[in-house]
């Protein structure tokens, strides 16, 4: 049985852990390696039981641990060759570490198959992730500015999406952030809005999907309220209720979740 768990999510930091009972896999390490340590333990895994770490992009509130982990534990790390030559440049030691892909290129990690995409963000060569076992099938698409068409497939069939639902545009709008901050989180090369998550969410549960993870939520310019909303919005139109067709979880800034199955 596949089962994800989402450690922490959103600007502070954001890591998720995904496996099959026998095969765990991190996706990002953006909080403190003890924290991660803690949250996995939680969860009845230990740091040496990681068989791999799934790295979207090299901003530091997806990779903040990798230092501290690598000398924890073995595991390899997965990413884009352009992610992978950021990070090699910010830290020693980790050339070895690195097993890189490029967004759309399929791998295995020790039984599970990790299927890879392009996204659209501010770094060297942001990508998401879907992992399967090869009967269910979890996709992960956050930071990202836009769906990309890869995106868009590789979510296709998913019984699982953790999506993005960064910001509620008034809220962005009239909040603290200075103008050239504001573009940025709505350019193309940004975040993902509550309508535009609420579409991918909707998109997902026409293909299959039974739940949805509503992750990446801006403390200073969203709500999970606002991002459910969109969701049950979003899904309406396509005839689908949260709770009958697709289950909606929105995830607080900073907190975990316990396994949910995939």
């Amino acid at each position: 049985m596949l089962r994800v768990a989402v450690l922490a999510s959103g600007s502070s930091g954001n890591c998720a852990v995904v496996s099959d009972g026998r095969v765990h896999i991190l996706i990002d390490a953006g909080i403190s390696a003890r924290r991660i340590s803690q949250g996995l333990k939680a969860l009845g895994v230990e740091l040496r039981h990681i068989s791999g770490v799934l790295i979207t992009h090299e901003h530091i509130d997806h990779v903040a641990a990798l230092p501290v982990l690598c000398k924890q534990m073995p595991a390899p790390l997965f990413t884009a060759e352009g992610t992978a030559c950021e990070l090699c440049g910010r830290w020693n030691g980790l050339v070895e570490r690195f097993r890189v892909f490029e967004p759309g290129q399929r791998f295995a990690v020790e039984g599970l198959e990790i299927g890879t995409f392009a996204t659209s963000h501010d770094c060297a060569c942001p990508c998401g992730f879907s992992v399967t076992d090869g009967k269910q099938k979890l996709a992960l698409c956050t930071d990202t500015g836009f769906v990309t068409p890869e995106a868009r497939e590789g979510v296709r069939g998913a019984h699982t999406l953790i999506g993005e639902f960064n910001y509620d545009p008034e809220m962005l709008r009239t909040g603290p952030y200075p103008i050239h901050l504001q573009n940025r989180i709505r350019g193309e090369r940004g975040h993902l809005s509550n309508e535009m998550g609420g579409r991918l969410a909707a998109w997902a549960g026409s293909q299959g999907a039974r739940r949805v993870v509503l992750a990446h939520l801006s403390q200073e310019n969203n709500l999970p309220r606002l991002a459910l909303e969109a969701a049950r919005k979003a899904l309406a139109k396509l005839g689908l209720r949260d709770g009958t067709d697709v289950e909606l979880i929105a995830v607080p800034r900073g907190e975990a979740t316990g396994w949910m199955e995939v």
